[in-house]
């Protein structure tokens, strides 16, 4: 079967053969510090969320092995910090030319080990590539009397492995810095091994290891050769993550959820509104920037339900694989990361509804959009609440898929009461016709993008991207920001950021 076929054994021989040195002959993932390649650790299987196919096995570190690993990337950066900026700038671009010369291996490898159907893995690498391309463009004005920090080591979550992960392993490299990343453990670990392999041909030294965050999270986060830490992840492990480097002075962006709220007020465009939640529905609304509860004007509520319910009518959900005409077919999203998720949000859906909340909307999965017999227990069909009590943990909680609360007001205030009810989120919007609502609301709501009548986003380039309150913690990133946050000002000029309360104090050493 031909690596269109949806084959992973061709898929993978394929991957082998572009970087054999990150792979054993078993086929394990292999680490990479030190300037070499690794082939220690105990091995993991990891499957498929879309129908549980056995896929690669990483091999993880322990601990010990996990502190000679650091030390040595850190020592690696010697080297690289000393090139001139033109010179790591040459490696940067040709390793983002070759990336995009794999652009379709990479983007396959997503749709196998996180289930992004293949228009939006392709979306995802592409959004890698022209983000750092950015960065090159911008690279002397915005390194301009700046030095890199260290060692920066990444943790992230397995939804956007490259254009998150690596993209920022790139810029943090491409200004001086060694950048060190624990693979995600739920998905993408092959991608971001490849991504890492095919970066290191160029001759930009990225550094990888595998494992379990609860295992390694301490030394990748307090380890004295640790310049600084980046994480992406849920709130509960951003607090650990925050809370180990209390006693530590070094740079930290701390990427937390938070439950980005859709208001509406006195509006009327309900064809702009279906369009937004068609695309909000991407990927199964597995993103930190995913709105997850709509705050609505009670007497709006006719018209909107009519919209939504409009809106999930096109959504499709299914195997990314499955082909349909001899291609792979066009999804909204595929499956959640893996059946525990599901049922996950499946027991919070029960126990809403036990404590008085109302089912609005709940999609069926269609037999004809998965392969014949297969297991179906990662995928989870739109499903929506009403009123879901404040008792509930569904009510103050981001649910990190495809699952939407809505909730009825009377007044403004109340709107405002609602939308901020995480104590932080990253992205809000307020939906009205009148621009005098937008001006009053906007300022009050508790996220750190706050769109009218549009949706926000992460975003990258030009525009910083961070955090209210307990969705964030530490140095904003985006666009100068993201450089700013891993390099030291000769001026001695703080970076921007929302650091603990601890640390208000916070300033380049």
């Amino acid at each position: 079967m031909s690596l269109y076929g949806g084959d992973w054994s061709v898929l993978y021989r394929t991957v082998r053969s572009i970087a054999p040195e990150a792979f054993t002959e078993e086929g394990f993932l292999a680490g990479v510090w030190g300037g070499s390649w690794h082939a220690v650790g105990t091995p993991r299987q990891m499957y498929s969320p879309n129908d549980g196919t056995p896929l690669a096995l990483s091999l993880d570190l322990d601990r010990g092995t996990a502190q000679v690993a650091v030390k040595a990337a850190a020592a690696e950066g010697v080297e690289w910090a000393a090139l001139p900026l033109e010179r790591r700038c040459e490696r940067v671009r040709a390793a983002v030319d070759l990336l995009r010369m794999h652009r379709e291996t990479l983007a396959l490898l997503l749709v196998w080990e996180i289930g992004k159907p293949l228009t939006q893995s392709r979306t995802s690498v592409d959004r890698m590539l022209e983000g750092v391309e950015w960065y090159l463009a911008e690279s002397e004005r915005l390194t301009y009397g700046r030095t890199p920090v260290g060692l920066v080591s990444n943790i992230a979550s397995w939804n956007y492995p490259l254009s998150v992960l690596v993209h920022s392993m790139l810029v943090q490299a491409l200004v001086g810095n060694i950048a060190l990343a624990k693979s995600p453990s739920a998905g993408g670990g092959a991608s971001v091994t490849l991504a890492v392999a095919l970066a290191r041909q160029c001759g930009v030294p990225l550094c990888l290891v595998h494992g379990s965050g609860s295992l390694l999270g301490e030394i990748l986060i307090r380890s004295e050769a640790v310049n600084a830490v980046a994480f992406v992840g849920g709130r509960a492990h951003g607090r650990s993550v925050a809370d180990g480097l209390l006693d530590r002075r070094k740079r930290y962006m701390l990427e937390m959820e938070g439950v980005n709220a859709y208001g509406l007020w006195e509006f009327s465009d309900w064809s702009l509104l279906e369009g937004q939640l068609l695309k909000g529905y991407e990927y199964g609304k597995q993103r930190c920037t995913a709105y997850a509860r709509f705050v609505i004007e009670r007497r709006l509520f006719p018209q909107f339900l009519e919209t939504y319910q409009r809106a999930m009518s096109q959504i499709k959900v299914g195997h990314p694989l499955k082909l349909e005409n001899g291609d792979f077919p066009h999804l909204s999203y595929g499956p959640l990361i893996n059946a525990d998720k599901v049922k996950s949000l499946q027991s919070r859906v029960l126990e809403a509804l036990t404590l008085g909340a109302v089912p609005i909307f709940q999609g069926q999965l269609e037999a004809a959009r998965f392969l014949e017999n297969q297991n179906t227990g990662a995928y989870l069909a739109p499903t929506a609440l009403l009123g879901v009590p404040r008792r509930s943990p569904l009510y103050h909680a981001e649910p990190f898929g495809p699952l939407d609360t809505f909730v009825l007001v009377d007044t403004l205030d109340e709107l405002i009461g609602e939308m901020n009810v995480s104590r932080g989120s990253l992205v809000a919007t307020i939906g009205t016709d009148n621009p005098k609502i937008a001006a009053e609301v906007g300022p009050r709501l508790q996220a750190f993008k706050v769109g009218v009548n549009v949706l926000r986003s992460r975003g990258d380039r030009e525009e910083a991207f961070g955090g209210y309150g307990e969705s964030w913690q530490g140095c904003f990133v985006g666009g100068e920001h993201l450089i700013r946050a891993v390099t030291h000002s000769e001026s001695g000029e703080a970076p921007l950021g929302n650091f603990m309360a601890s640390r208000t104090e916070f300033a380049s050493p």
